[in-house]
């Protein structure tokens, strides 16, 4: 950690705001009126990396994300025994079908390395490794992923405080059988077992004993390992999977662009009064965020559904008073609550109590965001209310949380001199992020010191 309290170490050379301690954000001079081509998706880009390198032979994925996550994901990866040459948005992966070079291992905080890559490895014949991860992700739990592969005769053991990162793994193949794991702290723990399962030496079959927070992410995993050629059955209430012994096949995969990331840019639109274009998004996407079009839709924003392209023109006056479930698009409840105080009515956000766990207590974090600016905001075990206001110029702490900073620096679009420290933290998902809302007319200003 540096003087500030920022995990530098967690940063990679793809971040292009390591010497800018704040942003000061303030609103366009005109009206909003663009288009943007958004980076890849982040969610996608390392399930293919891991699938890739899971499968014997060369696969070409095109549109990855190349930030934080990705770059530990592939730094990863090399060390594995992989090789991966990056050309702009494409990977070229060379995978071992399962087989891994013996290593030390740092993956920042990258949580879908941190949860697909125990599974990964452990499917091995043979090897060991040490694997480290960044401050925020040693806080974050991963007993339940762990606990489910070492039913499967995984060997897996914590180097430090029981049910957190550091990780000590040994290659010993996964067995098969049953396994129950929880999906209500996150999905990826789901994910982490399903990737690595076509390798086990007997089917496997996972039950899920509660509920699953996030149901899209499990059917994007699902649908990508059946690119990739594995044999999977499922139904729609993802109550029990089965994945059957086969191997991954090199594929040529063309990655769809972020829409967690697209969210950002139609809520600009839709507190500026603007109209912002997508266009390499559109509303079909299997991605759970997209849904967040039709959160917009419902106060007050006209969308045109284009064949490859979505836009959002806003309104003079946005439309609140409402109560909505964010459990399936919880990444988006931090944008939502940004846009809030500038609704005409309350809007209270519920089933989100997971993302208390993520980078930051999101919860927690963007209520006292929200009170520092002068909003007045309730905050509940699985969510928050936010009432209409005015927001007033002040100093805003990222937590060195990406979605904290891409959220509150929309309210800038509206309120002079919002000032947003250690913006660099945005590269976890876009690294461009505040060049973009620059492009768009938002005056954006960089201080070093």
């Amino acid at each position: 950690m540096d003087k500030h309290g920022f995990d530098v170490k967690a940063r990679s050379p793809w971040t292009p705001l390591t010497d800018v301690k704040t942003v000061v954000v303030s609103p366009s001079e005109k009206r909003i009126n663009g288009s943007v081509m958004i980076p890849g998706s982040k969610s996608l880009t390392n399930r293919a990396l891991i699938m890739a390198a899971l499968a014997n032979g060369k696969t070409k994925v095109s549109g990855i994300l190349k930030s934080d996550d990705s770059y530990w994901c592939i730094d990863t990866l090399k060390k594995l025994g992989i090789k991966i040459e990056i050309q702009n948005d494409r990977a070229y992966i060379e995978g071992k079908g399962g087989e891994w070079d013996s290593s030390h291992l740092y993956i920042g905080a990258a949580g879908t390395i941190a949860r697909f890559l125990p599974g990964a490895l452990a499917v091995s014949s043979k090897g060991t490794w040490e694997i480290e991860a960044s401050e925020s992700m040693s806080k974050r739990p991963i007993s339940p992923l762990i606990d489910a592969l070492q039913e499967l005769d995984a060997d897996i053991s914590y180097l430090s405080e029981q049910g957190y990162y550091p990780l000590s793994i040994k290659g010993k193949e996964l067995a098969g059988g049953h396994v129950n794991l929880s999906g209500k702290i996150s999905s990826q723990f789901i994910s982490g077992v399903l990737i690595p399962s076509p390798y086990a030496k007997e089917s496997i079959t996972v039950n899920i004993k509660d509920y699953i927070v996030q149901h899209a992410y499990v059917f994007l995993t699902l649908q990508l390992m059946e690119k990739f050629g594995a044999n999977v059955e499922y139904d729609n209430n993802l109550e029990k999977i089965v994945i059957h012994p086969s191997h991954y096949i090199p594929q040529d995969i063309e990655l769809e662009a972020d829409a967690s990331t697209a969210c950002y840019f139609l809520a600009l639109a839709a507190l500026t009064n603007g109209t912002i274009r997508i266009e390499n998004l559109t509303y079909e996407t299997k991605q759970p965020d997209i849904k967040m079009v039709d959160v917009l839709e419902r106060m007050g924003c006209k969308v045109t559904k284009g064949s490859s392209f979505i836009e959002l023109t806003g309104v003079p006056q946005l439309k609140g008073g409402f109560e909505i479930s964010m459990r399936e698009m919880s990444d988006q409840t931090l944008t939502l609550a940004a846009i809030a105080p500038f609704a005409d009515g309350p809007i209270t956000i519920k089933d989100v109590e997971h993302i208390r766990h993520h980078e930051s207590n999101r919860i927690r974090v963007i209520c006292e965001s929200l009170t520092k600016l002068g909003i007045k905001v309730e905050e509940f075990k699985d969510g928050l209310k936010v009432y209409p206001g005015n927001p007033k110029p002040t100093l805003l702490h990222t937590h060195d949380d990406h979605r904290v900073a891409m959220s509150l620096a929309l309210i800038g679009s509206k309120v002079e001199g919002i000032r947003i420290n250690d913006p660099g933290c945005v590269s976890k998902t876009c690294p461009a992020y505040f060049g973009m809302l620059e492009d768009l007319g938002l005056n954006i200003c960089r201080i070093k010191h």
